[in-house]
């Protein structure tokens, strides 16, 4: 790392003499390895190295970024003059910019983001192999769309013209498994999948495999129903859209723009009371974690919605600049542009009763555990998706059904949304199970 530091440095002085008025620059060092199966044979084995620089450089309120592989003294000269003379040539733009020094990491604190044994091929083999064979022997399942494990690590390294340099790594680890059921002529397809940043915290694979297995019998034989407005229970990995729809609106840059439906309600309560989501980047081994952001601005945990009530926007420099702002830390980037918000470690908290008391008092309602298509719109909030699930009856899953559209307004879906106790982290944007009241359902 101090190697990437010192060339990182280098590249950001000769950026200077050049004639730039600030810059920065970022290194990407990544390694990644994937195996794929499919009733029981070899599929895919694949392996992917990269060593990506990007510098972004400043003259006056011109900005201009460009990205290379090739880390030779010539190669990194002529970046050097090509983003230069680009940002001579382009408009200006008066919120661009670095970060103010003042909020920039000055301590970055080990998250233990870095697993440093690479597994071997071996062992990943193993993994999907366990997974599909488990999936394979539930009663009913027919065939498999394959199973896939993989690992990656990734360095990265940022240095700033106003002071900033440091890096840090991280690593993960995957395992995944979709099968198929049929019964009577009818297809269904369902999966399951975990993931870890250190290898020895991946759950066990043929759990994930019998669980995938169970998911896809379960949808056998769906029937259809009819139109009404019902309670609606959001299984939490298709709850985990709501959120992320509730992420994308909270956006600095939709909200410069005024195009989020949320543009005009910080402040103000959009969820029930009660009801409290963070963001956390500074979590031990944490999917999202990171010790600083994408412009070297130190991260911390932050609550998003806070008794109901919207407290924060998700904003990188120059998207809080544009608000009369200031960064909250959530710069994120690549090598090839600037960069944009985006959220970490986000969880709705958990409610305080389990999902089967949630729906005790639904007569009839739907539980959701797979939706279709792209249906929502974050400038109106409108929200219309195709779904497949079970028919709840006097509190109790019934049978499975489909082709099924639901639909609301996300405005209304959030003051509605009540937490279930079973919050479940598994991708670093997660929530428990959740119910919402009073959702149109179109059925047959």
């Amino acid at each position: 790392m101090t190697d990437t530091l010192d060339l990182l440095a280098d590249i950001v002085a000769r950026a200077r003499r050049a004639g730039a008025s600030d810059a920065d620059a970022i290194s990407f060092e990544s390694a990644a390895v994937s195996v794929g199966r499919r009733l029981d044979k070899p599929e895919t084995l694949e392996r992917a190295e990269s060593r990506d620089l990007g510098l972004r450089v400043f003259i006056g309120q011109r900005q201009a970024s460009v990205s290379t592989s090739d880390r030779s003294k010539e190669a990194v000269e002529a970046l050097v003059q090509r983003a230069v003379a680009m940002a001579r040539a382009v408009p200006e733009d008066p919120y661009c910019g670095l970060a103010d020094a003042s909020m920039l990491a000055r301590d970055i604190p080990d998250l233990d983001l870095a697993d440093s044994t690479e597994p071997p091929v071996e062992k990943l083999i193993e993994l999907a192999t366990v997974a599909e064979r488990a999936a394979l022997a539930v009663p009913g399942v027919t065939n498999s769309d394959g199973a896939n494990a993989g690992w990656s690590h990734s360095d990265i390294a940022l240095v700033t013209s106003n002071g900033f340099a440091g890096g840090y790594g991280v690593s993960g680890t995957s395992v995944s498994v979709a099968v198929l059921a049929e019964r009577d002529g009818q297809m269904e397809r369902d999966y399951d999948f975990a993931q870890s940043v250190f290898f020895a915290d991946l759950p066990d694979a043929a759990t994930i495999g019998r669980k995938a297995g169970e998911r896809v019998v379960r949808r056998l034989g769906p029937r259809k129903i009819a139109s009404s407005t019902l309670p609606v229970v959001f299984d939490p990995r298709i709850a985990a859209g709501l959120l992320r729809h509730l992420l994308g609106a909270i956006g600095g840059p939709s909200i410069a723009r005024g195009t989020s439906f949320l543009k005009d309600r910080l402040g103000q309560r959009i969820f029930a009371p009660g009801i409290q989501i963070v963001d956390d980047p500074q979590i031990k081994r944490g999917f999202r974690s990171r010790p600083f952001d994408g412009e070297g601005v130190a991260t911390g945990r932050r609550a998003l919605v806070e008794d109901g009530v919207l407290t924060s926007w998700l904003l990188d420099t120059r998207s809080a600049r544009q608000l009369g702002l200031t960064t909250t830390g959530h710069a994120s980037r690549g090598v090839g542009g600037p960069p944009s918000p985006g959220p970490t470690n986000v969880t709705i908290a958990p409610g305080s009763v389990t999902p089967a008391a949630l729906m005790s008092d639904i007569k009839q309602g739907l539980y959701v555990t797979d939706l279709m298509g792209q249906g929502v719109s974050l400038v109106t909030g409108d929200y219309s998706r195709g779904a497949a699930g079970f028919w709840i009856e006097n509190g109790q899953l019934a049978y499975p059904v489909s082709e099924i559209t639901i639909a609301a307004n996300l405005i209304q879906m959030f003051e509605r949304l009540i937490p279930a106790d079973d919050l479940e982290i598994k991708t670093g944007v997660d929530t428990p199970t959740v119910r919402i009241d009073g959702m149109t359902i179109a059925g047959q």
